[in-house]
């Protein structure tokens, strides 16, 4: 196996800057790893600064803000502003607790561009038990209603699973009535602390099929006036996704301790050594380093991906799912039916999503207690 990419490399459209995974919330499908990474290993505001700057001569054009919750941080009027001096359009994707409207100017101020909201449900008593937060939802309402006051642009995130599923109309509605520009519904994805939950958050293909029928006529009868993102769940499919666009294709994350990434979930995958930010460039870890050219273009590729017509399209699916689901990171994802494990998985979706959920397993630093 070559490790060798096949073609010159263009920069990556975006960076994922995980500031924090400190949280408010406590999502039971957060996709952040188990392990969370404590304040005390954040990288310092200097190194954030710098991390962008090379962003921006590396030619990357956008900035995701994440964490975890990135207004965790006191410093992150600073940072957005430093994202805006290195020419990134920059984007918050927030829970919106830690934040209010005299801070939402400063961030506008600061060069701000956009703010990407997420919700847990339609209702209050269904997203607060979901966020694992007694009066979430209430305080999500009052600062989307701030984030349009101060002139910014929003989009409403929510992630999809058999709790909130049968009310995907309701959240259309509710984008409409908080002025969202555009509604991401997205299915839960089972990495991190929702794929320890996936028991409790598989819907059933009856669920996803009705669902995505309800969006699919959403988005024709909204044009022009609400553009909805949809992410279908990979266990019903047919075919993977071109996880991340491709490995080491179109996104670069950097971690809250510094560690150089392809993508948040993948040091979940033994053997990869991740560049730190503080000791290499983005540059070089995007070009060179082994983390990023191990699984790049399609050298890697056993059978049946080697093959495949679609190799250059959904570049063999995930390799942390793989990992997860098959135990090796370079054989087919199990989403493909290609794989000989692909009924198996999807025998697994049906047989969880059709049994009683357990309790969640809520995100948290310590594991502490729970909403009922």
């Amino acid at each position: 196996m070559t490790s060798a990419p096949e073609s010159p490399v263009d920069p990556p459209l975006a960076l994922l800057a995980e500031l924090t995974h400190r949280c408010p919330l406590r999502c039971p499908y957060c996709s952040n790893p188990l392990a969370l990474a404590g304040r005390s290993t954040e990288l310092t505001t200097e190194v954030w600064l710098d991390v962008f700057a090379q962003a921006g001569r590396l030619g990357i054009l956008q900035v995701h803000l994440s964490g975890g919750e990135p207004a965790a941080r006191r410093d992150l009027e600073a940072l957005v502003a430093g994202a805006r001096s290195a020419g990134l359009y920059t984007n918050l994707i927030t829970s919106g607790l830690l934040l209010d409207r005299a801070r939402l100017e400063r961030l506008r101020q600061a060069g701000l561009d956009h703010v990407q909201l997420s919700v847990q449900d339609s209702e209050p008593c269904g997203a607060d038990r979901i966020a694992g937060f007694q009066g979430a939802h209430e305080r999500k309402l009052a600062i989307a209603a701030d984030i349009r006051a101060v002139g910014l642009p929003l989009t409403l995130n929510v992630v999809v699973h058999r709790h909130n599923i049968a009310r995907v109309p309701e959240l259309i509605d509710l984008a409409l009535a908080l002025d969202a520009a555009r509604l991401e519904v997205a299915h839960a994805q089972y990495y991190g602390w929702g794929l320890a939950n996936r028991a409790a958050l598989l819907p059933t293909r009856a669920q996803l099929e009705a669902a995505t029928a309800i969006v699919t006529q959403a988005r024709e009868r909204l044009k022009g006036r609400l553009a909805i993102d949809y992410v279908p769940p990979d266990y019903y499919a047919r075919r993977p996704k071109a996880c991340m666009g491709g490995w080491g294709r179109r996104f670069v994350a950097v971690a809250p301790d510094g560690a150089i990434l392809p993508c948040h979930a993948a040091r979940t995958i033994p053997g990869l050594e991740f560049p730190d930010v503080r000791q290499t460039s983005l540059a070089d870890a995007w070009q060179h380093a082994a983390a990023f050219t191990h699984f790049r273009g399609t050298g890697w590729m056993r059978e049946p991906c080697r093959s495949c017509n679609r190799r250059e399209i959904d570049w063999g699916g995930c390799r942390c799912q793989a990992l997860a689901l098959a135990g090796a990171a370079d054989v087919v994802d199990p989403a493909c039916s290609l794989s000989p494990l692909h009924e198996t998985l999807v025998a697994v979706a049906e047989g969880e999503s059709a049994s009683p959920p357990p309790a969640f397993r809520y995100r948290s630093l310590s594991e502490g207690p729970k909403i009922a």
